[in-house]
């Protein structure tokens, strides 16, 4: 603000005369329109995409909003709370990373030294992750709710440890570990509704406490290893055979189901020839059962001559050759005796 000076005649300047009341009311005017500007600048605040906020009115809360700009009263009568609800946030059980150490973190021997179901002691580490689920009870349902499920996970991994064998623990069982620690926490935490929720749990290593008891325990990881090993390439042989056998076994039914066919076709052959005999032999019994005797004759006696008698009672006995009856010519004679008694 620029002063005016009037000036006396003596050519020296003459200094305003300023009451105290609007000196007064210039400065309440100021500070007026500071308070506004500040009151202005403090009614919108911002939330992102990864967290909720939530609103206190006189500390009470009153409402829970989502991401973008809003607007809340000044002057302390609202207050802004922001959570991070959208981010996963993790708990080392165990360990601690830490870039400075050799191995990248600090061995707690405290929290990962656990004793099993039957009594050996094995070093478990755990990785957790977690979110919170729900802003207003994170953060005014408990103090301090990140300790809270830190011990909760500790006292239920030492209960679900304590009750699984070795071999378990540090081979085939950390699956069915993580699976049975987060459940009981998962249910806990929904009694205990502090607004977190378990999101994983996983083991990040787990070893006996001395080096001859890590060496046995990976002997017997390396003799697992090659069993499947072996059981994997039996199957595979399995499965290169089958197709042949199965092909094998295919020609075999096709075959024994030709030779069932072949045999039912000659039974019916023999049953026709057999109907077809006993329709002759129903025609002229007789001659039929003669016939029939001189075929089983010559078939039983293979190579030997055989002649028919056709003399009657007390008359000259002819004898005919059989063959001539067959179809078997030879240069045996038509007729010839026989002696007295022969048949």
């Amino acid at each position: 603000m620029s002063e005016t000076y009037n000036w006396t005649s003596t050519g020296s300047p003459k200094k305003p005369n300023w009451s105290f009341g609007k000196i007064f009311g210039i400065v309440v005017a100021v500070a007026l329109a500071l308070l506004v500007l500040a009151g202005s600048l403090s009614c919108f605040y911002t939330v992102d995409d990864k967290q909720q906020a939530v609103i206190t009115t006189f500390g009470k809360v009153t409402e829970v909003t989502g991401a973008g700009v809003h607007f809340k009263l000044p002057f302390g009568i609202q207050q802004v709370h922001k959570v991070d609800v959208n981010v996963y946030q993790s708990i080392e059980l165990g360990y601690r990373t830490n870039s400075n150490s050799p191995d990248g973190y600090d061995v707690m021997s405290k929290e990962s030294t656990m004793i099993t179901g039957d009594y050996n002691i094995v070093n478990v580490e755990f990785f957790i992750e977690y979110k919170i689920s729900d802003p207003e009870r994170y953060l005014f349902a408990s103090t301090q709710p990140e300790l809270i499920l830190r011990n909760l996970i500790q006292s239920q991994v030492r209960n679900v440890v304590g009750s699984s064998s070795v071999d378990a623990v540090l081979t085939d069982g950390k699956e069915n570990i993580q699976m049975q620690v987060r459940d009981l926490v998962s249910q806990i935490l929904e009694q205990y509704d502090i607004g977190l929720s378990l999101v994983d749990v996983k083991i990040q290593d787990s070893e006996p406490p001395t080096q001859e008891v890590i060496e046995a325990f990976k002997a017997v990881e390396t003799a697992k290893q090659r069993a499947e090993t072996v059981v994997n390439d039996a199957r595979a042989y399995q499965n290169a055979q089958l197709p042949a056998a199965q092909a094998q076994a295919d020609q075999l039914t096709q075959n024994a189901e030709y030779l069932k066919q072949a045999r039912i076709n000659e039974a019916v052959e023999q049953v026709a020839m057999f109907q077809a005999m006993y329709e002759q032999y129903a025609l002229n019994p007789d001659i039929t059962r003669s016939r029939m005797y001189y075929e089983a004759i010559s078939q039983v006696l293979p190579g030997v001559r055989l002649y028919i008698n056709t003399s009657s009672a007390g008359g000259v006995q002819m004898l005919l050759p059989l063959e001539s009856f067959t179809g078997d010519e030879t240069d045996t004679p038509a007729t010839q005796p026989a002696q007295e008694g022969e048949n």
